[in-house]
């Protein structure tokens, strides 16, 4: 949720309860369930970048995400063996867009240097701008990077976008699942580009948002993908049932796609997580359920996709002391000290 999530929190509430209360997600061919988290830095006492990544082998975490190029970030990435998920930032979208120079140059400046030793996943021009201004932006912007990065001899990385669950008007039950009529006519034809690049889409889950302002609607365990999820909480769509909110979600992400024209594309999830602190359900407890859930569970795949692994990507490394009070702060897998907030089994899905 760094600076464009926080808008999935003011966005996600009402708009999931208009329409059912389910989000949206997904997965990557060959990812095999592997997990990532997200690498924000909206804090004045984080640890060096070298430490952090060191960190994240340590701790088993396949992949990171950044939401903007940070040279000292990017240079401790590298020789790691760590895939990256490297994000523009929104303000830039209109001139990557506007000027294919300014994408050569962005490309030049972030990538080139550091590619081969950087294993770069994923380019992803803006995030959750659509709908909005800056919707128009995002699929030229994709198209110039792409063509920058062919230029500049960088291959085998995708250009994508990253979206919230603000795209969907319709995802209950999952089969229903469709883009707004504000969002549609910017996304048919991003799906369609992504669709012929072989290149995922990049979606941001929070069933968190779902539950806490569901006023009991969503029962927790629903939505903290546990075992012990009762049945009169699950969900049947026509011969499947639904015994999680994160399945649900999933599915209905896919059915959106599928009803603007295209089959087949993967949809990777670039920021799920579960507050520990500051609002509704946020406790320790909850978010440590719901994290170590999601990493024992994208592995088997969804009612829609079974056995596709879900490449799914935590929110987020640090707690930051930069966010806006409440649970913004609070999303953290570490403190700032590098302490545990709770404990992540990230070889727990190892076994798929």
């Amino acid at each position: 949720m760094v600076a464009a999530a926080a808008g999935a929190m003011k966005t996600a509430a009402p708009w999931v309860l208009a329409c059912g209360f389910l989000l949206c997600l997904a997965g990557f061919p060959g990812a095999e369930g592997a997990i990532g988290v997200n690498y924000g830095m909206i804090a004045n006492n984080l640890p060096a970048p070298e430490q952090v990544i060191s960190m994240y082998k340590a701790k088993n975490i396949s992949y990171v995400r950044l939401f903007h190029p940070d040279t000292s970030v990017l240079t401790a990435l590298r020789g790691s063996g760590i895939g990256v998920v490297l994000g523009t930032l929104n303000e830039d979208l209109q001139r990557l867009a506007s000027d294919p120079s300014y994408a050569a140059s962005w490309v030049a400046t972030n990538v080139q240097p550091f590619a081969g030793a950087v294993q770069f996943r994923y380019i992803n021009a803006g995030n959750e701008v659509i709908p909005g201004e800056a919707a128009a932006h995002v699929l030229p912007a994709m198209q110039n990077l792409e063509s920058a990065l062919r230029s500049a001899g960088v291959s085998g990385v995708a250009v994508t976008t990253a979206v919230a669950t603000a795209v969907l008007g319709a995802s209950y039950p999952p089969s229903q699942g469709a883009f707004s009529e504000a969002a549609a006519p910017v996304m048919a034809p991003i799906v369609s580009y992504l669709s012929s690049k072989n290149a995922p889409l990049l979606v941001n889950v929070y069933p968190y948002f779902a539950y806490s302002s569901s006023g009991g609607e969503v029962a927790l365990g629903y939505a903290l993908l546990s075992a012990d999820s009762s049945a009169a909480s699950s969900v049947a769509d026509g011969g499947v049932v639904y015994t999680n909110m994160f399945d649900a979600i999933v599915d209905a992400a896919h059915a959106a796609v599928e009803k603007a024209g295209v089959q087949g594309l993967e949809l990777v999830v670039s920021e799920t997580g579960w507050p520990s602190g500051g609002g509704v359900g946020a406790s320790v407890e909850n978010a440590a359920a719901y994290n170590n859930n999601v990493v024992r569970h994208v592995g088997g795949g969804t009612p829609r996709r079974p056995g596709k692994a879900v490449e799914t990507y935590l929110f987020a490394m640090f707690n930051e002391n930069g966010k806006a009070e409440g649970v913004e702060q609070h999303f953290g897998l570490f403190q700032p000290d590098m302490s545990e907030v709770y404990h992540v089994d990230f070889t727990a899905g190892s076994s798929y």
